[in-house]
């Protein structure tokens, strides 16, 4: 499944084999790692790689070691596993370079098809057509942006409503406008995309 390994980062060993077993059996080449400080001991000699991790670890959780990564300048695309649908947390792991996060449970397609597009940032610089994002917030309304911002921020819609004073039937509309001109195929698409616009500090 190309020319690359899937790195797999979980401090639970029957999640680690379960999910080696169905990367294996899909075609993918795959390693295992009991811990993030594990996975940082071979980090720099890692060439063609994508990173499966788990976001709420017991060392270094998922997000400080995407930051740690990103301080060694090692441009792992990675996808964060949680089971706790903590999405202000996702959010945090996608400003620390993260491609995609998923919440368990989930299908064993939405991760196949996730590591497919990491695979494919392998191949072209992560710096995303920012010119083209840009081009599409320019289309959205002064309140869409304002619940762009309550979106990416992980705030649900109930209380986006109340911080606008608007209804949160209003902010699902809004929600899926939002989707609909940025092009957006998740959450974690509009993330990525907020961020590579600048729409988020930092």
């Amino acid at each position: 499944m190309g020319d690359y390994v899937v790195h797999i980062v979980d401090d639970e060993e029957p999640v680690r084999k379960s999910l080696a077993f169905l990367l294996t059996i899909e075609g993918f080449t795959v390693r295992l790692h009991e811990s993030a400080t594990a996975f940082l001991r071979v980090a720099p000699d890692i060439r063609n790689a994508c990173l499966v991790t788990d976001l709420r670890m017991p060392d270094i959780d998922g997000v400080e070691l995407l930051r740690r990564l990103r301080e060694q300048g090692r441009r792992i695309p990675a996808i964060v596993i949680t089971g706790h649908g903590d999405v202000p947390m996702a959010v945090a792991a996608m400003k620390a370079g993260a491609l995609d996060f998923i919440e368990k449970p989930f299908e064993d397609q939405i991760l196949i098809d996730s590591i497919k597009r990491a695979a494919e940032e392998i191949e072209k610089v992560a710096s995303n057509d920012v010119q083209s994002i840009s081009s599409r917030l320019a289309t959205l309304t002064e309140r869409e942006r304002e619940v762009l911002s309550g979106i990416v921020a992980g705030l649900p819609n109930k209380t986006i409503g109340y911080d606008l004073d608007i209804s949160p039937r209003t902010v699902e509309v809004h929600r899926a406008n939002i989707m609909s001109k940025m092009e957006a195929r998740s959450l974690a698409e509009l993330v990525r995309m907020a961020i590579a616009a600048g729409v988020l500090d930092q």
